[in-house]
């Protein structure tokens, strides 16, 4: 019990922070050339996010000008939703409750509860747990999901096949995934499921460090991200979403990217308690590398709709 009531309070502490950081100006989009850390300004990464602030700065300039109240909620405030595993079940089940005017179940623990890669099982507690929500739940899936038991999982936990109910989240490593992924694809498609797909480049990319310090590399990340949208486009089908850990902190725990981290540096400023994370210049990399992706995807698409 004293363990839940840490984390039921950290995790609070954490809420109202991000509450504050949201609807207390700091989320402003006038802020936006601000947003930039220190760390990041001597990088390419950092260049090219400066000359994007820069170009929003402009644009907010310019409606301001063209009569826009610069203090509208939806130029100075954000919205945010929470996830996490539901791993401790005493503690989801504590924080459970009945909504008085459905009758439906909701974890308040968080928006969105996914079942992870070990605690799947088809019989197990977990599963039997998550099934009974209205929350949006996820499934953690790797190379060794099997497509057919995919199938019974989407229908256990989404037996309606309500749209936006159920997320798919992939960790595979690259390889496996050009391998695995369009299997898992066609076997959803051919059930006639409705799930969100989502790539999580981080869990399957995980290795130990020469001095014993778990780490990822950058480049298998980014690798294993590459070959999520190049499976959609393969299948016709689209990528939903990317799951990242990531800080904002110049940290040295991910190696690889653009500043080159390497092993011999992971010690100098290692600080996660948990899994390894990309800092803020590498998570900018990925994000730049997403987004032109995502361009010529939308390119491609309209081109098509043009001959069509």
């Amino acid at each position: 019990m004293k363990a839940i009531r840490q984390a039921y309070s950290q995790s609070a502490a954490t809420l109202n922070l991000l509450r504050a950081f949201a609807y207390g100006g700091y989320a402003s989009i006038q802020r936006v050339t601000q947003w930039n850390l220190d760390f990041a300004q001597h990088s390419e990464q950092g260049d090219r996010y400066k000359e994007l602030a820069q170009r929003v700065d402009d644009a907010i300039g310019f409606m301001v000008a063209a009569g826009l109240t610069a203090d509208h909620p939806i130029m100075t405030t954000t919205d945010f939703w929470t996830s996490h595993e539901c791993l401790h079940l005493p503690y989801e089940q504590a924080l459970t409750r009945e909504d008085s005017t459905s009758g439906q179940y909701y974890d308040c623990s968080a928006h969105m509860l996914w079942v992870g890669e070990r605690t799947r099982q088809l019989g197990g507690a977990h599963v039997e747990f998550l099934r009974g929500l209205a929350n949006p739940l996820g499934i953690k899936v790797s190379d060794k999901m099997d497509p057919s038991e995919l199938v019974k999982f989407c229908e256990i936990l989404n037996p309606h096949n309500k749209p936006g109910k159920l997320t798919i989240i992939t960790r595979m490593g690259a390889e496996n995934m050009r391998v695995k992924f369009p299997h898992l694809i066609r076997a959803v498609r051919k059930a006639d499921l409705i799930v969100t797909w989502v790539s999580d480049p981080m869990h399957g990319n995980t290795m130990k460090a020469p001095c014993g310090l778990k780490t990822r590399s950058f480049d298998a990340i980014r690798s294993e991200l590459r070959a999520f949208f190049d499976v959609h486009d393969q299948e016709g089908s689209h990528p939903g979403g990317v799951h990242l850990e990531m800080t904002g902190q110049d940290v040295t725990e991910c190696i690889g990217g653009s500043k080159a981290i390497t092993f011999d540096d992971l010690n100098s400023r290692y600080h996660t308690h948990c899994d390894p994370r990309l800092n803020a210049s590498q998570s900018l990399e990925l994000a730049f590398a997403i987004a032109e992706r995502l361009r010529k995807r939308r390119i491609l698409s309209l081109n098509k709709r043009v001959v069509n």
